[in-house]
């Protein structure tokens, strides 16, 4: 957005940055620069912000960083906009098997509620029926009545699996491929002897091989490069075509280039 697109909308009272580097943003602590970013101060200053945009103008929704029936989700990284966008899950749960209505709100900053009906669910796969470009901004989950002290057990009790089993000390986005069905990403990663491989800073974990773990000044472009060799070793060797859950977003060199989940 423009400096004069935004004098066109005084009242817009969140924080807007120029050229801002996307690796203060997404956890993989690496990216290239946004040509504008915005932090809305509320929904109301979010929506005053999309109608005063350029129709063609390129748009990227970003989260922060990381009841009964919920305890899978934590230690999840993302917010519930990502997790709705892609049905985040793991351990038999996922996001959508609980979504009663989701808000949406539009490029002319209309906000709508929808149900689950509105939309394609599958496999970290979601999309619009309706076709129209929005963006979730909240929804209202139902979850079974659970017992307080279950709960706070079976949460920790992944926690400390999840602590054990993946890399959690290192900057890192979840898991990097989608499971093929009837196997593992993890299995199939390993069997090709690439736990460890690496480019520049980023690396296939050694803790657990369907994560790219940051070492310490990984650009996107190191990530990029081990997602496409992993993916074209698994291939050849597996004939197995590992499918991204990840979202790479802009181009190498250019001004957005940054990888998201």
């Amino acid at each position: 957005m423009s400096d004069a697109t935004r004098l066109a909308h005084p009242a817009l009272r969140g924080e807007l940055r120029h050229d801002e580097p996307m690796a203060r943003h997404v956890t993989w602590r690496a990216g290239g620069r946004a040509r504008t970013f915005f932090h809305p101060a509320d929904l109301d200053d979010l929506a005053a912000f999309l109608a005063g945009l350029p129709g063609g103008e390129p748009v990227l929704f970003l989260g922060l960083g990381p009841s009964g029936g919920a305890e899978w989700m934590a230690g999840v990284p993302g917010t519930v906009g990502g997790a709705l966008a892609m049905n985040a899950g793991c351990y038999g749960g996922e996001t959508w098997n609980h979504v009663v209505s989701v808000r949406t709100i539009d490029r002319r900053g209309t906000l709508r509620t929808r149900t689950a009906t509105d939309y394609e669910i599958g496999y970290r796969h979601v999309a619009s029926r309706h076709g129209a470009e929005e963006w979730f901004v909240g929804a209202t989950f139902a979850f079974d009545a659970g017992n307080e002290a279950a709960a706070m057990a079976a949460m920790k009790a992944l926690l400390v699996k999840r602590v054990a089993s993946q890399p959690l000390d290192l900057p890192n986005a979840g898991s990097v491929f989608r499971n093929p069905p009837g196997d593992h990403a993890a299995r199939l990663v390993e069997s090709c002897g690439l736990k460890g491989f690496a480019v520049g800073s980023a690396q296939v974990s050694t803790k657990h091989a369907n994560f790219i773990v940051n070492l310490g000044g990984a650009s996107a472009a190191d990530i990029e490069a081990v997602i496409a060799h992993v993916q074209a070793t698994v291939k050849a060797r597996t004939g197995v075509e590992l499918v991204r859950e990840v979202r790479i977003v802009g181009s190498a060199g250019g001004a957005s280039g940054s990888t998201t989940p």
